[in-house]
């Protein structure tokens, strides 16, 4: 994992809203007393909805609320990728998949238009401030390689054009739609279902019925009272016994040499 630090440019302070406030209580009073900092990834995730990315002020604010040496946040903040520690794009902030379905299916168009788009490098802000990118381990929705993901929500299938279309949503204000953006829905098949395709499973069809039970297993309670409606069987006839042979009780011949 390469070192992660903290942006050189800091605000002055920070703190939480006042429903951010009432919900940081809401979520440390979830644990038994004295464990309230087992809140800190929540707190700190809901610092970086509220700023756009995680600030050294806000650090040091949940480490106060929570009662934490200020090094303990800074080491969760600092491991976890998910955690911004430098400003983001004011509209977008792009995570790009790298992993290798997506390089095998375009991702490499896909980062190639960041770098002239947004900028060069990653985690660098476009001129107008409006954007950032930055390239990401697997998304975890690889059968609808390439996608990538912007805040809470997955745009896949895309192409070198239905990328540059979704940065021109975003730029424009415009409605997004996020999820597969070709003709899919969700992860089935590229041009509908193939499998559970027939009039059982169609609408307006009537409902399986599952088949009846099987019988019970035949035992010494039941054979004598079999159960209504199930296959009746016959008990097998008991075996007689087996009879003692009287020559085998003759003892054996001892040779005499």
């Amino acid at each position: 994992m390469s070192v992660r630090r903290l942006a050189e440019q800091q605000p002055a302070s920070f703190a939480f809203s006042e429903d951010n406030l009432a919900w940081a209580k809401r979520e440390m009073g979830k644990f038994p007393a004295g464990r309230q900092q087992s809140a800190v990834i929540s707190l700190l995730w809901r610092a970086q909805e509220q700023e756009g990315w995680v600030t050294e002020p806000a650090i040091r604010y949940v480490a106060e609320l929570l009662g934490m040496a200020r090094i303990r946040v800074l080491e969760v903040a600092t491991f976890y990728t998910m955690f911004r520690l430098a400003p983001v794009g004011a509209k977008a902030h792009v995570q790009v998949c790298g992993t290798t379905p997506c390089m095998l299916r375009g991702a490499g168009e896909l980062k190639s238009i960041c770098s002239e788009r947004i900028h060069h490098e990653q985690f660098h802000l476009s001129a107008d401030g409006a954007f950032s990118w930055e390239e990401v381990e697997c998304i975890g929705a690889c059968v609808n390689a390439p996608l990538v993901q912007i805040e809470a929500d997955t745009y896949e299938d895309l192409t070198a054009a239905s990328f540059t279309k979704l940065l021109d949503d975003i730029a424009a204000g415009r409605p997004l739609k996020p999820g597969p953006q070709i003709d899919r829905e969700f992860s089935a098949p590229v041009g509908g279902p193939t499998t559970l395709t027939g009039d059982i499973y169609r609408p307006g069809a009537q409902p399986w019925t599952p088949p009846p039970p099987p019988a019970p297993p035949l035992t010494d309670d039941n054979a004598k009272k079999p159960t209504e409606g199930a296959n009746q069987r016959e008990a097998p006839a008991p075996k007689a016994p087996i009879q003692a042979n009287p020559e085998d009780k003759k003892p054996n011949p001892v040779s005499k040499v």
